[in-house]
């Protein structure tokens, strides 16, 4: 939409800011908050996917070359009051982090400049 001169830049802000809303209004910032350990071993989070989904998931990250995780859902991504969502949620979805082998990380650091201080 963004590149499609006949949709004003005004429209794309509010849609864009609908979109936003809503998200985060269905999607707590728990929810959409990445496991701290996992950030703090070089992990990124990506997204959640369905079980359905978890090895073609797998496959493509590591076809690029990424390490690649698939965590089981947090309790805290969870609402308080729904104990079936919770179990469907255990049962069926992951959370897929990803992140460079470790050569490549320690090949990135390397040319960082404050790496050589």
């Amino acid at each position: 939409m963004k590149d499609d001169p006949g949709v004003p830049d005004e429209v794309v802000r509010r849609l864009s800011g609908v979109v936003q809303g809503e998200a985060h209004r269905m999607l707590s910032e728990a929810q959409l908050a990445p496991d701290p350990a996992r950030v703090a071993e070089g992990w990124e989070r990506r997204f959640i996917t369905d079980g359905t989904r978890l090895d073609e998931v797998v496959a493509l990250y590591e076809a690029a070359g990424f390490e690649v995780c698939a965590d089981p859902i947090r309790g805290e991504e969870f609402p308080d009051d729904c104990d079936d969502c919770q179990l469907l949620g255990l049962l069926r979805f992951r959370t897929i982090y990803t992140r460079r082998p470790r050569a490549t990380r320690r090949g990135i650091e390397a040319d960082r400049p404050e790496a050589h201080l």
